[in-house]
Formats: C-alpha cells, structure tokens, sequence
C-alpha cells in the first residue's frame, strides 16, 4: 500500500546541487578555510593557557588525536554513502527516520548557533582593526551586516566561486601566520626551549589538560566541512576521506607551530600570555612592528573565510534534509541556473541573524550592555553550539559499527568499525563533561540545560513527523552523491 502524500514528503525529482564543479583541493581548501586557524587560534589560545598553562601546546595534541578519530568515522561513512547530508544521512541510514529528523534539527541548531558567532565577530574584528589603527569607532553591527550580505552573494553566485575565495582567503592567513610564527622563533632562538611540551608544566596535570580540551576541539570545528560538499565534488567517495585527513592533519602541525612560537614569544610566562586580548598579535607586535597589521588582516581574512565556507557547507546539510523531507521542503530548492540552494542560505543566515538579535535584546532588558562585545558573543554563542555539535559527532561514531555490520559486513572492521568510533565517544565525552559541569558562570551554567530542551525537543518533533509520514525513513541517503 503507497504512503499518502504528506507536505513534508520529498518531491519526485529531487533537486540536485552542481554535481563534479570541487576538486579535492576545492574542498580541503574549503574545510581548512572553515576551520580557519587565525580566526580561531587568536580568539581561543588564551583560553587554553589559562587552563593548561605554558604545556598548552599538549592540549592542542590531545585534541588533534581526538579529531582523527571522529575523522576516520566520517571518512569511513563517506567511502560508501557519499552525501550532502553528511551526518544526518550516516546517523538517519542506520538508526532510521526518528534519528535522522532529530539530527538533522540537533545539526541545523548546533552549527547555526556556532555560525551566528562568526557572523558577529567578522564585524567585531574589522570593528577593533580600525579602531587601532585609525581611531574609528564604528559599532560592529553595522560591519556585520554588510560582510555577511557580501558573502551572501558570493555563495549564491556558486559554489565554485565561494569555496574559491575562501581557499583564497585561507592561504592569505596561512603565509601570513607562517612568517610570523617563524620570525618570532628566529628572534627568540635564545629562549628557545622544550618546556611547552613538557606534561609537568600543565597546570593541575590531566585536570587543567581536560579543562582546556573542549577550547582545543573548538580550534578544529569545521574540519568535516567537505562531507556536506560531496554532490559537488568529483569522485567524492575517494576525495572527501582525503580531504578530511589533510585538513586535520595540516591544521593540527599549523596550531603547534603557532603555539609553540606564541608562548615562546612571551618568553614561557603563562600569566602574561593569558592576559593578553590576542596574544599572536601581541607576539607579532614584539617581533616587527609592521608583522602586526598583516596579522590583522590575516585575522580578518579567516573570519571571512570562516563565514563563507561554513555557511556553505552547513546549509547544505539542512538543503538536503528539506530534499529528503525530514524539514519544510522549500528549504530543499536550489537556483533554476547557478544550482546554489538558496533559500537555504537565507534560512540559516536568517535564523542566525535572530538569535543574535535575541541575545543583544537578553543583555539590555538585564541591564547587561557593558558585555555587547563581539567577543563576549563569540564566547557564549560559540560554546552553546559546540555542545549541541558533539551530540551529533556522538551519534555518528555510534551508528558506523551498526552501519557496516547492518548494511557492509562483508567489510566490517574491528579496528577502523568498533575500536576507533569508541574511542571517538570516549574522546567526545571529556569535553561534553566540562562544557556540562555544574558550577560554571552566568550564561554558561544553563547552557547544558537549554542544549537538553533542544534534544527533547528534536526527538519529539521527530517522533511526530515520522508517525504522520512513515515513508520518510526509506528516503533518508536515497541521494547518494555520485549517482
């Protein structure tokens, strides 16, 4: 007997993105530009001395191996089911339709509540850049709004011109964070030492090298952008492993060196280090005095190569899951000749845009207005969609020994199907637990709870969204991305 027709059921031709326009160089230029090391190693590191002190370095190590693991979970899933939805579709194929509208609500909540700090900081730093070097005080809404409408426009034009500014903009950053970091090495041979690296310089041992973790993990958010950019990508079940170990694999050398020469710069002092607003401007500064403003631009570069990239690759992880039903089906269109999905660019900048306006609303009714800051934003925002990301990232190390054991047992692997997505889990749980621990200040401290409102939500939606269209399990991966 045929399923009714329900609103929610995917139409019969599917829309399909511009299928073999990405290279393999397309797409890790696209995930490292997502990742975006000066945009997150110069608002983040701080942090993370603060809690693992001079050995920060360390933690930057714990978190890179922790990456591969949820790396190898996605590059085994995308050998097989190559798909847009990335995630949704690996969790929703094996555990059925429930799992998949409910990741697919956790992944659309959780990236665009991380987004809408890339949004505000992108005006943020223009906004600081000027004010340092001309003296303008220009509040940072008003840079938001117009580099996120840019953006905006460059990534309805095409996915071939987007990812290639943004891979433009990543390799700006990188020459520059390269030549400053070996400057400050090379003005600092004397200084130079193995303590950063040294596990009994970690302030409190494992407890102060755990408490920095989930900082450190912030530092790779992104390195699973190629996923999502499968149907665009040529070869995609080949390319995309490739480009997710590349990514992490470059991202995690590039953070050491940047580590290692920011608290060489400071010559080993934590406290003065941790003090600092940007510490690798403040080293670039005491290296050469003109290093500094091409730091500056290479710490706006990224942040523009951030929101380009990212949005590109997470909207279209909810683009697909409208395709397939498992959200309001318009989001699922794409543009008649470019083959962008619009209306799900303008949704997830939508939705983002009002969480931010939201939060600015939450600050002056409690009379908080002295903590608008950009930063502060990027702080709090970027923290409550990281919880809701390793939920996901839980889900998917989950289902991969239950996919190839239902689906490819003839393939099942111990080592790369079992032993490492638990290891993944157990990775994931540190820094869930320190993002989730009682005791933490005002907002973070009902963070956790907000984040368990999502997922109770999700499910139920789920459940209901199921019960009234039963056919919606069966389309859930039924767009494999290279047929």
């Amino acid at each position: 007997m045929s399923v009714p027709f329900t609103e929610t059921k995917a139409p019969e031709s599917p829309e399909r993105l511009n299928r073999g326009a990405l290279s393999l160089i397309d797409i890790s230029a696209s995930t490292m530009a997502n990742i975006g090391p000066a945009y997150s190693f110069f608002f983040s590191f701080a942090f993370i001395v603060v809690t693992a002190g001079i050995a920060a370095p360390l933690t930057i190590i714990a978190a890179g191996v922790a990456i591969a693991l949820l790396a190898n979970t996605l590059a085994q899933f995308s050998r097989v089911q190559p798909s847009t939805g990335g995630f949704i579709t690996f969790v929703g194929k094996t555990f059925g339709g429930t799992s998949a509208v409910t990741t697919a609500l956790l992944c659309g909540a959780g990236y665009i509540i991380a987004i809408s700090s890339v949004l505000v900081v992108s005006g943020g730093f223009l906004s600081i850049m000027l004010q340092y070097y001309l003296g303008w005080n220009v509040p940072w809404i008003i840079f938001s709004v117009l580099l996120t409408a840019g953006a905006m426009v460059m990534m309805f034009r095409g996915v071939g011109v987007s990812t290639k500014l943004a891979g433009f903009f990543f390799g700006f950053e990188m020459l520059i964070l390269v030549i400053v970091a070996v400057v400050t090495l090379i003005k600092n041979g004397g200084h130079l030492s193995v303590a950063p690296f040294e596990p009994h310089h970690i302030t409190n041992g494992f407890s102060g090298l755990a408490a920095g973790f989930p900082l450190a993990i912030y530092l790779f958010i992104g390195w699973e952008n190629s996923a999502a950019l499968a149907e665009e990508t040529n070869n995609p079940r080949r390319n995309v492993p490739r480009a997710v170990f590349m990514s992490v694999g470059l991202m995690t050398v590039t953070y050491l060196l940047l580590a290692y020469s920011t608290v060489s710069g400071f010559r080993d002092n934590g406290t003065a280090l941790a003090s600092a607003p940007i510490p690798f401007i403040t080293v670039a500064h005491g290296s050469i005095a003109a290093l500094a403003f091409f730091a500056y631009l290479a710490g706006m570069t990224s942040t523009l190569g951030v929101l380009i990239s990212a949005v590109n690759s997470q909207c279209r992880l909810i683009f697909n899951a409208g395709r397939e039903g498992l959200l309001p089906r318009w989001i699922g269109k794409v543009h008649p000749t470019r083959l962008t999905p619009v209306n799900a660019i303008i949704t997830f900048i939508a939705i983002a845009s009002v969480i931010i306006a939201g939060w600015a609303l939450g600050h002056l009714i409690g009379g908080s207005t002295g903590s608008l800051s950009a930063l502060n934003f990027f702080a709090e925002s970027g923290t409550m969609g990281t919880i809701l990301v390793l939920v996901v990232y839980f889900l998917a190390n989950l289902a991969l020994p239950f996919y190839y054991r239902k689906y490819r047992p003839e393939e099942f692997n111990v080592i790369k199907h079992l032993i490492l997505p638990v290891l993944g889990m157990a990775a994931i749980a540190v820094p869930v637990y320190y993002l989730c621990k009682p005791g933490q200040s005002n907002p973070y401290d009902w963070f956790p709870y907000a984040a368990l409102a999502i997922v109770v939500l999700a499910v139920i939606y789920a459940i209901t969204l199921v019960k009234r269209d039963p056919g919606l399990g069966d389309r859930v991966g039924s767009i494999v991305a290279d047929e």
